[in-house]
């Protein structure tokens, strides 16, 4: 069968939703807020940022009246849809630590360390069913040409006290097998993978059950400081809270400003049909470890706890920072990340696609968690995480609630909690650098040329989308 034929073939049946969310023990959203009321804390968001803050909020001062809305349901925007890879980084991978913060890498790799010791703690505590798996991080070389690639990030790696493991093409291929992988680096401590859906559905019942008030279905109108605090205007009421933290991510809910400095672009994933006993054999996969490639636009992998392969990359936008497009729910852009697939795994010829699906992800030009006070310091914007969410929202959350409660803590007095991120022009211009930059991310390995230049130029700006 020719390559279109192969992917049209596997997308033929595909679902065009988060197989994360396709879940019979899904539970039953709470009820929206109707009426007005009160709290000390309020909490906007309810993906992994607003619910690692409400949790945190409420272990720390359990008196503390706290209240989370979602303007959805828990987990329905970025949180239900991404890879899922656990890693220590709470900077978005130690490339960009360097990138932004040389001078404090070796405190935030510290930092991140320590957050997943809370993150592992946190599960344990509350008995949180999520299909955690400690299988490993790897990042494999696509051509014997990336292999430099590996050796820089096993030295930055090996520097800031984790411990690394280079794989040859042997031994790689007896890891993971792929005609296309000539080299890998493996960490096996703290990374792995998780549900991520089912880990939203355990902080929901957590953070219940600490006493936080929970609405569903209740999305922000709009805010207005008072004597008091923040007056939070709902569908359903008003809140009157004395601090609100804004955990809208891509979104950029809570204040116009945000969008300024937060681009939502989209990244696709596609999940298989659970591969037989026979498939699992042709591929290997023995540590179950998350994978990352070395390609400009990178493909990253990993396995489900039923054994279907999830495999994801190639970004896109939508003009006005679309947070949920109609074009995404169709087999077309899907199209080349599958040809991918397939050129990675040719020997899962006729797998087929269960599922195929895009979500939000907040760029900014540090690619990393920073802060924006509004009304006069008592609510303040968490957000702008591009990747490693699933973990570094746990640590962004702590942060971006010591700042709102002005409390002297060393992380405050570090860069990445004092600065924010690069302005960003608004459309059409957005749009237009966009398409072109993705474009060029498409073509660059193949044809070169003005595709560099032109990466190179978006850099210099401030996105660091290559990474290497």
């Amino acid at each position: 069968m020719s390559p279109i034929g192969q992917t049209a073939n596997a997308l033929r049946t595909a679902k065009f939703m988060p197989y994360w969310l396709d879940d019979a023990k899904k539970p039953v959203a709470e009820p929206a807020l109707q009426g007005d009321t009160e709290c000390d804390l309020l909490v906007v968001g309810g993906g992994f940022c607003g619910l690692w803050a409400a949790l945190q909020a409420k272990e720390a001062e359990p008196e503390r009246s706290v209240m989370l809305i979602e303007a959805c349901e828990i987990a329905n925007g970025a949180t239900g849809r991404p890879a899922a890879i656990l890693s220590t980084s709470v900077m978005h991978g130690i490339d960009n630590t360097v990138r932004m913060f040389p001078d404090e890498v070796a405190t935030l790799e510290q930092l991140g360390m320590d957050n997943m010791d809370g993150f592992e703690a946190t599960i344990k505590r509350y008995k949180i069913d999520c299909d955690l798996e400690w299988g490993g991080e790897l990042t494999v070389a696509v051509g014997s040409e990336e292999l430099p690639q590996l050796l820089h990030e096993k030295a930055l790696f090996d520097k800031y006290g984790h411990e690394t493991q280079l794989l040859d093409r042997e031994q790689l291929q007896q890891e993971i097998s792929s005609p296309l992988f000539d080299g890998g680096l493996m960490i096996r401590k703290q990374s792995g993978t998780v549900h991520p859906g089912k880990l939203a559905w355990g902080l929901k019942r957590a953070v219940l059950e600490l006493g936080v008030s929970l609405y569903e279905n209740t999305p922000l109108l709009k805010t207005e400081k008072t004597v008091t605090g923040v007056d939070v205007n709902v569908l359903g009421g008003t809140i009157k809270s004395r601090k609100v933290l804004l955990c809208t991510n891509a979104f950029a809910a809570g204040h116009k400003k945000i969008r300024r400095k937060v681009v939502a672009i989209r990244d696709r994933i596609v999940v298989t049909e659970p591969l037989s006993d026979a498939q699992m054999a042709k591929v290997g996969w023995k540590s179950r470890c998350g994978i990352y490639d070395t390609r400009t636009q990178l493909n990253y992998m990993r396995l489900t706890a039923d054994n279907r392969i999830l495999f994801g990359g190639r970004l896109g936008y939508y003009f006005g920072d679309a947070t949920d497009p109609e074009a995404d729910k169709q087999a077309k852009p899907f199209e080349p990340l599958v040809e991918n697939f397939f050129k990675t795994f040719p020997h899962l010829d006729g797998v087929k696609i269960d599922y195929a699906w895009s979500g939000p992800i907040g760029l900014t030009t540090r690619m990393a968690v920073h802060y924006q006070s509004y009304h006069d310091g008592d609510m303040v914007f968490a957000g702008g995480y591009s990747g490693f969410g699933v973990t570094a929202t746990r640590f962004g959350a702590r942060v971006g609630l010591d700042i709102l409660d002005d409390k002297d803590t060393p992380e405050r007095k570090l860069t990445f909690a004092k600065t924010q991120p690069g302005y960003v022009p608004g459309e059409p211009f957005r749009w237009l650098g966009f398409k072109i930059t993705m474009y060029a991310l498409d073509t660059m390995d193949a044809k070169g040329g003005w595709r560099k230049l032109w990466v190179k130029m978006v850099e210099k700006m401030g996105f660091p989308i290559t990474m290497h």
